[in-house]
């Protein structure tokens, strides 16, 4: 597993850990002044295999589908019921059903690669992918609010009915606050810092176990085996919380939209 050699190694004989350095690497080539690093090319390729899944997947449906068609199926029907047609209703859920499936199976590609051999890390690890995903489901917040209330999403929002006046004091900035700045941060963090630790873990496993069977050696070889386990196990656990990032943020923004289209704004 190349993850045991570039994860990080001994210099001089003593542990090197993971480093916040891998999540800054070096460009490896530069094409019209764009620059292209390590995970850039691993969002590129995560891009590449999702449109490539669902090409293959959709381009010659079939009544039976076969085996394929049938996992692609599924995984837009998990979208579409559980979380666009749940939370929004029929027709408000398939009017976003396209961007929460796009931000579904975009976080659960660029979350997978985390665990994928001669990827080792998630393109959602550095804030641009998370930040991008939150802005795109704060400005369908605010469309969907818009759209349904033009004149009363914002004051409601704002102003919620049934509160003493001279209490908006307090709560309009809190509202202001927690609804329209709180959200997007939150969003972002959420997936930002789950992938970087998982990411971080994972390397320090590889590492120690890199470190005691090929630096210490011996004895010491038995603890690489302990540390090589913990880090199978957790390899596990990443593909878990990949796909719940994935329906964690897809959910998320399907509830913000339906705060949104609510009969009160």
């Amino acid at each position: 597993m190349n993850l045991l050699v570039q994860a990080a190694s001994s210099d001089g004989g003593s542990f090197q850990g993971p480093s916040i350095n891998e999540f800054f690497p070096p460009t490896l080539f530069t094409i019209g002044g764009l620059e292209f690093n390590r995970i850039t090319l691993v969002r590129i390729i995560s891009t590449v295999a999702l449109i490539l899944v669902f090409w293959l997947g959709t381009r010659k449906m079939k009544l039976i589908p076969g085996r394929f068609q049938s996992v692609v199926e599924m995984g837009l029907d998990f979208v579409r019921v559980n979380i666009a047609e749940d939370l929004l209703g029929r027709k408000d859920g398939r009017r976003f059903l396209p961007l929460l499936t796009t931000i579904f199976f975009m976080v659960l590609f660029f979350n997978i690669t985390g665990i994928i051999p001669f990827l080792n890390i998630a393109g959602t690890a550095i804030i641009g992918t998370p930040i991008v995903l939150a802005i795109a489901a704060y400005i369908a917040f605010i469309y969907a609010g818009i759209k349904k209330s033009p004149g009363n999403f914002f004051r409601n929002a704002l102003f919620p009915p049934g509160v003493p006046w001279f209490l908006y004091i307090l709560v309009t900035p809190i509202e202001f606050i927690s609804t329209f700045i709180l959200r997007p941060i939150t969003l972002t963090l959420r997936l930002l810092m789950n992938m970087v630790v998982g990411h971080l873990l994972l390397v320090l496993f590889f590492t120690g176990t890199a470190f005691f069977v090929f630096t210490l050696g011996g004895l010491w070889s038995l603890f690489g085996v302990v540390t090589f386990a913990f880090g199978f196990a957790f390899s596990l656990f990443e593909i878990l919380v990949a796909v719940l990032q994935a329906y964690v943020f897809a959910l998320l923004t399907g509830v913000y939209i339906q705060l949104a289209v609510a009969e009160e704004h």
